[in-house]
């Protein structure tokens, strides 16, 4: 089984959303900008919407960069 380390959770606005690639990126209400992929959307639609307010989990990713997790 697979860990991952997360390190709480935040809000903020899908900033940028490419539906083929699956890929996006969020920034939060702090300024900080977390890359994610669609099966990290909570819903499990796989689409989100640019401008879109979410909420989610911040989480160590790939290659030592945070990631935003659990979309909602």
């Amino acid at each position: 089984m697979l860990r991952t380390a997360t390190f709480g959770s935040a809000s903020g606005t899908v900033t940028e959303y490419d539906s083929p690639a699956g890929l996006g990126l969020v920034i939060a209400d702090g300024g900080a900008t977390y890359p994610f992929h669609c099966t990290a959307i909570a819903d499990g639609s796989r689409e989100i919407e640019v401008g879109r307010s979410v909420t989610f989990t911040i989480a160590a990713g790939h290659h030592g960069r945070f990631e935003a997790t659990e979309i909602t």
